[in-house]
This record gives structure tokens, C-alpha cells and sequence, in this order.
């Protein structure tokens, strides 16, 4: 008899697709659980209007899931590992992450624009520090203009309202959805640092439940983990549990990763990138010492306004 393999998420259309691509995964590798999804109501979800800034940071999306994690309400909880704080609450753990999706920005604009052929005065949409600190940086006349909302309602404040004439967004999650035909322009990485962890999907759990570790270590992604844990050493180092614009993208090629690491003042008039790189085995510290190299550029300052 299968025995039921309870998985928490926000109830939004892309976390639902994301709890049950894991679902889905577990299933394949364990014949004998019945994975069942559990919808939690979180923070963010509650408000969507004020800026995450002003409601607690991108914590707001998980803490009453992990709250349920904790209390053994659910087995394992799903987030996009953006969403999660870079130091988790004690007695939780990341167990396992699906392979990375495209860890990239998109630009979905009215006319199809891209990037270089937006106007002076254009009105770009997004909640995110980090994509409005870049993208200043590089075209200083734009406007960015906070907008927030899952995926659908973003574009569809952009389609039928005046206020954005373009917005910001993860291509993973469009892609996810279905959307991705939707993009003006996928930015590349080069250009608009992602976020750490963007396009990962984070498998929670409690850090003394050896069963439920065990389990979920079957569909973990090793390339994808390692890249994880080199961005969020690199956030953690930071400080990045604060409202601060930073970015930090890995990619790894054998047994070695190069890490590139942003962070950014709000206003994108100063921008410090730095670049490390390691073995695989050294993820962790190669994050860790690239926080460190622009910390030292810098970075001390930016990140102590937190």
C-alpha cells in the first residue's frame, strides 16, 4: 500500500506547476509513495500591492510553509530557490534541487521592443532590486515603475493598463508556464546578472528526517546543486537576507565552476562585478570568495546600508 508523501507550496499557477514537476519526479523514483500537494497561503501571497521591501523581503513567500515543515504538517516543501532567505531557519535544509531551467531575465515589452530599442521615459515593470539596479546602470533613462503579481497577472497589467510600457521577468517561470513565446528578449546573463538560484527548483526538509532525506536525494540534480551552492554562498557572504541588488550566476564545465556575482546600489549608478572560479568539490567557498572580492571593491559599503 502506498503511503502518502505530503509536499507544501504556495497555491500561485507556477508554484503549483513546480510542486508537481517534483511530484512527478518522486513518483517516477518511488512507486511506493503517493506524493499529495498541500497548498499553504503565505505573506506575499496575502499582499500584493506593497513592495516586498516594506513586508519582510522574499521571505514573505515561504515562512508558513517552513512553519508547516517544522510543526511535520508536510514531508518536504517546494520553492524557486530565489525565493528562499540565504540562511534557512534552524532544523531545515535544502535537500535536493530538479535540474536548473533557464537561469536568465526576460523582457516582455507592448510592440514587441527589445532592450536597446526601448525609448528614453519608457516605463519598465519590476519588483526586483537587482533586474532595476542593472538595468539603470546600462540605460539610465528609463523609469522602473514596482509592479508585482504572479505571472499572468503581471503580463495582463501590462497588456490592458497604461502604467508599464514593458516589465522583467524570470524566463524560467514563463517558460514554465507556458509563456515563453510572450518574451520580447531573453537577456543574456552577461548582461543582466540573474538572481542566485533563479531557474533552480529547492527541495526543503527537515534536517534530522534521514527518511525523507533519503528519498528526495533520488531526483536530485548534482550539476544544478552545485551551481545552488556556490550562489548562495556568495549571497549568504553578502548579507542577502537583506533588501539589497544582487545577483550571482555559476556555471560549471567538468570539474571546474566559474562564478560571476553582482551587487549593485538601488539607483544602478554603481554596479561592482567580479568573477571567481575553482573546482566543483570547492563550490562553497568559491561562492564565498567571490562575496569577499566584491565586498572588497566596495561591496562593504552597499551592503552595510542594509
Amino acid at each position: 500500500m502506498k503511503r502518502p508523501f505530503r509536499i507544501g507550496t504556495r497555491g500561485s499557477p507556477l508554484a503549483l506547476w513546480q510542486a508537481n514537476y517534483i511530484r512527478e519526479l518522486l513518483a517516477a523514483v518511488r512507486t511506493d509513495l503517493l506524493p499529495e500537494i498541500r497548498i499553504i497561503k503565505t505573506t506575499g501571497d496575502r499582499n500584493f500591492e506593497s513592495p516586498l521591501s516594506e513586508i519582510g523581503g522574499k521571505g514573505v513567500f515561504v515562512k508558513e510553509i517552513e512553519e508547516a515543515l517544522l510543526s511535520e504538517e508536510i514531508d518536504i516543501a517546494v520553492h524557486s530557490m530565489k525565493d528562499l532567505p540565504a540562511v534557512l531557519p534552524d532544523g531545515l535544509v535544502i535537500g535536493a534541487v530538479a535540474p536548473r531551467h533557464d537561469p536568465r531575465d526576460a523582457l516582455v515589452s507592448n510592440g514587441g521592443l527589445m532592450l536597446a530599442d526601448l525609448p528614453p521615459g519608457a516605463r519598465v515593470g519590476t519588483g526586483s532590486l537587482r533586474r532595476g539596479a542593472q538595468l539603470l546602470n546600462r540605460m539610465p533613462g528609463l523609469r522602473i515603475v514596482p509592479i508585482r503579481g504572479n505571472v499572468d497577472t503581471r503580463l495582463r497589467k501590462l497588456r490592458e493598463g497604461e502604467e508599464y510600457d514593458a516589465i522583467l521577468l524570470a524566463a524560467a517561470g514563463l517558460g514554465r508556464m507556458g509563456l515563453i513565446e510572450e518574451a520580447s528578449e531573453i537577456i543574456p546573463a552577461e548582461v543582466m546578472v540573474p538572481a542566485p538560484g533563479q531557474g533552480i527548483i529547492a527541495v526543503e526538509c527537515r534536517d534530522g528526517d534521514e527518511g525523507t532525506r533519503d528519498i528526495i536525494s533520488m531526483i536530485n540534480h548534482a550539476e544544478t546543486w552545485i551551481a545552488g551552492t556556490a550562489e548562495r554562498a556568495f549571497l549568504r557572504r553578502l548579507g542577502g537576507d537583506c533588501n539589497i541588488p544582487a545577483g550571482c550566476y555559476a556555471e560549471t564545465d567538468g570539474n571546474s565552476i566559474e562564478v560571476t556575482g553582482i551587487l549593485a546600489s538601488p539607483d544602478g549608478k554603481t554596479v561592482i562585478r567580479e568573477r571567481s572560479s575553482g573546482a566543483t568539490r570547492d563550490a562553497e567557498a568559491v561562492g564565498f570568495r567571490l562575496a569577499e572580492l566584491v565586498l572588497g571593491k566596495g561591496g562593504d559599503r552597499l551592503a552595510g546600508n542594509c
